[in-house]
């Protein structure tokens, strides 16, 4: 991709409006715009990192074996009313009415709906487990929206429900998500915590929020040292294995961490100063699980093999793809720019021509960018006429992992500068070797 070409609204100033560090570059870095009080656009830069976000999440969803739909964001009041939620849930929830007059809500969730979905196909335990998921837009009409997509009115969100025919079931679905949950996180470059955490509106008597530690997170939270040293279960792992999965699961939960709505300060205690870290954290995942409380209420039942009916037990898994960008960024950027880890960067190379319009310049760009997009790297080649220090500026902004430097003295020397954005290092090579580094043919 030119960037003469793309669509990159960068910003030169810092914005007023922008609180913390995610909110004023995802703006400066032209990823976001905002359309009114927490609604935001996505442009082009902002979108292809959403999109890895959720390519992420949906692999790891489909691996612990859920299954994707897509549902509705309008949802009908009468569904809400016969769980009880429909009063209760207080004003986040966008209150609509259609033509007919009926009772409509934008949803800020979708245990109603998923239920619902449920009960019409499911009949005997013979179909269970199930859980299925989606990834969503939703809105919760916020009091105070702030920092950018961390705290919005709309968001997208990918939300799984679980299904089972009693708590056992439930527990070991609860445990898939639970290690789904670690290794979305890790492959996107995060260390997420699993803290116990309150269930607030959805319910239940089990929960667990992934927590990053950041300075700018919302709440103050509580851990083990240990957490900090903790090995993510690898891409072999077996979620068919419940007892294996459970022991992950028992290896995450022993040591303490808890929110601040949780927080024992008699446990805390009895942990050793040295173990212990108090920090800020910023949200990532919130898991639940809730028994039949959707069930029960909405009629949701499954024969068992006992031939009798049984209320199936269900749980509930989000994470904010929209809200995780901006927790990517808080977790790493410096003071020019973001710093994207490699599976979730916009692009992998930012390919700079120091001096465009010369003919050796532009030739050796347009021999890298070809051998680049041949070997699979997703490229942005600087190739318009800006000052070089504006070039460098632009490409430290947006954060690429990599940037290939292409200036008329090192062409004629037949070598290239590339740049490691993490470390800032820089290294010279011949032009066949950077070819080789990022794996094109020479």
């Amino acid at each position: 991709m030119r960037l003469s070409r793309y669509f990159l609204p960068i910003l030169k100033e810092n914005p007023r409006e922008a609180e913390i560090v995610s909110h004023r570059l995802m703006l400066r870095a032209g990823m976001i715009r905002q359309q009114g009080q927490g609604s935001f656009s996505w442009l082009p830069l902002g979108k292809r990192v959403l999109d890895k976000v959720c390519r992420i999440i949906r692999e790891e969803q489909n691996r612990a074996g859920a299954l994707e739909i897509l549902m509705p964001t309008i949802q009908s009041a009468e569904l809400w009313r016969e769980s009880g939620r429909y009063e209760d849930y207080g004003k986040e929830m966008l209150r609509i009415k259609d033509r007919q007059d009926r009772d409509m809500l934008y949803g800020p969730t979708n245990e109603e709906m998923v239920t619902e979905i449920f009960r019409s196909y499911v009949k005997s335990y013979k179909d269970l487990p199930l859980n299925l998921y989606h990834i969503q837009w939703k809105f919760r009409d916020e009091v105070r929206p702030r920092f950018g997509v961390m705290r919005s009115r709309e968001f997208l969100m990918k939300d799984a429900y679980s299904f089972d025919l009693d708590y056992e079931g439930a527990k070991s679905a609860y445990n898939r998500m639970f290690v789904s949950y670690l290794r979305t996180f890790t492959r996107m470059g995060l260390q997420a915590i699993p803290m116990r955490a309150d269930t607030g509106p959805i319910g239940g008597d089990l929960s667990h929020e992934f927590i990053i530690l950041a300075d700018t997170g919302e709440s103050e939270v509580f851990c083990h040292r240990d957490y900090l040293s903790l090995a993510v279960p690898g891409a072999n792992t077996d979620f068919s294995n419940d007892a294996e999965i459970g022991g992950i699961v028992e290896q995450w939960t022993t040591p303490y961490a808890a929110t601040d709505e949780m927080h024992d300060e008699a446990a805390w205690e009895k942990v050793p100063a040295s173990d212990r870290v108090s920090a800020r954290g910023i949200e990532v995942g919130h898991i639940f699980h809730f028994g039949d409380k959707y069930s029960k209420p909405m009629g949701a039942k499954v024969t068992g093999p006992d031939g009798k009916d049984h209320f199936v037990s269900g749980g509930s898994y989000g994470i904010g793809p929209s809200r995780l960008v901006a927790a990517i960024i808080e977790a790493s950027h410096d003071d020019n720019g973001i710093i994207w880890p490699q599976a979730v960067a916009p692009f992998d190379i930012g390919l700079i021509n120091m001096k465009a319009g010369d003919a050796e310049c532009d030739r050796v760009c347009g021999e890298l960018h070809a051998a680049f997009a041949a070997a699979g790297k997703e490229v942005l080649y600087d190739d318009t006429d800006q000052r070089p220090g504006g070039k460098f500026a632009t490409a430290d902004l947006i954060g690429l992992p990599w940037q290939v430097i292409v200036g008329p003295r090192g062409v004629a020397a037949g070598e290239i500068e590339i740049k490691n954005r993490r470390t800032g290092e820089r290294e010279t090579l011949p032009i066949g070797d950077v070819k080789k580094r990022f794996g094109a043919t020479v």
